[in-house]
């Protein structure tokens, strides 16, 4: 299961040295919902190798504005706490994979 990342955790998560991948999505958004089991299979596939979390969008602005998301299902790569790559929109796992492969 995906780490539910909100401002209270943002600066711990990112400081765990691992990559960090975040699903920016909202309760509302039909992709969205689509790509939550994905997300959550990456979690598991990739625990103890990357951080794999979900942001709510409508709960928390402040992350969604530090990374510019306007349109979601919106997916972030951070390495090192820097934007390494994004995903705009419903994808498949292998392409998520393919990304989160790049980072380790």
């Amino acid at each position: 299961m995906a780490l539910a990342i909100n401002n209270d955790n943002f600066d711990e998560v990112l400081a765990s040295g691992q990559p960090v991948v975040i699903d920016f999505w909202a309760e509302w958004c039909g992709p969205c919902r689509m790509m939550s089991p994905i997300v959550d299979e990456l979690a598991a596939e990739y625990e103890g190798r990357a951080v794999i979390a979900k942001c709510d969008v409508e709960a928390n602005d402040d992350i969604t504005m530090k990374y510019g998301v306007r349109n979601i299902p919106t997916i972030i790569f951070l390495k090192n706490g820097e934007l390494a790559d994004k995903q705009v929109g419903a994808c498949s796992k292998e392409a998520l994979k393919a990304k989160l492969e790049k980072l380790l």
